[in-house]
């Protein structure tokens, strides 16, 4: 393929139908490890699956062949309504302080994948304590491992984002992972806002749709 002919990296949502993408997106599988407490500690990636130039990712939750669509969204009953808050992420999100670093959290679009907490503290509270460079540490590590970017951190005023590539990863049971400043195009035709990181409903219950909430662990979404 030439220059000429290549083709932007890029999602589009289908009104009521799938996420369309297109560019070569790299395809992977990004699992919670888990400690014996039951918290989860870091990220396993799979091989990504580079293969395929264009596909379509299932957006309703029904397809029998996630994370790709098979056409169900066509029969079943979903709801497939554009509702992503509105603003930039600067916008909304609220600014819990700290020492070394300041912590900003943005509810609508955390996906409660729970690297923000253990059985001892969590990175709110962690945010008061960070003039301790340990702590101030961890919670950096925590805040870098949401994949939602729900969570984030500033040092000197300026934002500091993990260096993650162009791909999506399909978290099992749960959303996808857009990383890398990936464009997604809303069903309207606008774009959202692009970040490092964002994360995707797959079970089509979000309420921010098309980014995800968290719904799908009430939904009991599998998959």
């Amino acid at each position: 393929m030439s220059v000429e002919e290549a083709v932007t990296p890029g999602i589009a949502v289908a009104e009521g139908g799938p996420y369309l993408v297109q560019g070569g997106i790299p395809l992977t599988t990004k699992a919670p490890i888990m400690s014996e407490h039951g918290e989860p500690l870091t990220w396993k990636t799979s091989d990504a699956d580079r293969s395929r130039d264009r596909y379509a990712l299932c957006r309703c939750g029904n397809s029998e062949n996630k994370p790709f669509c098979d056409g169900t969204h066509a029969r079943a009953e979903w709801d497939a309504s554009d509702n992503a808050p509105d603003g930039t992420y600067a916008e909304r999100a609220r600014s819990y302080g700290g020492d070394g670093i300041e912590v900003f959290d943005d509810r609508p679009i955390c996906v409660h994948a729970g690297f923000c907490g253990n059985q001892v503290t969590n990175v709110w509270k962690m945010a008061a304590e960070t003039g301790d460079s340990r702590i101030r540490a961890q919670a950096m590590a925590m805040i870098e491992r949401c994949p939602s970017g729900a969570l984030t951190y500033e040092v000197d005023g300026e934002q500091v984002e993990p260096d993650l590539p162009e791909e999506i990863a399909v978290i099992p049971d749960g959303p996808l992972w857009v990383s890398g400043g990936l464009e997604v195009e809303r069903s309207n035709g606008t774009t959202l806002e692009t970040r490092n990181r964002v994360t995707l409903c797959r079970c089509g219950q979000s309420g921010s749709k098309p980014l995800c909430d968290g719904s799908h662990k009430d939904a009991g979404f599998r998959g």
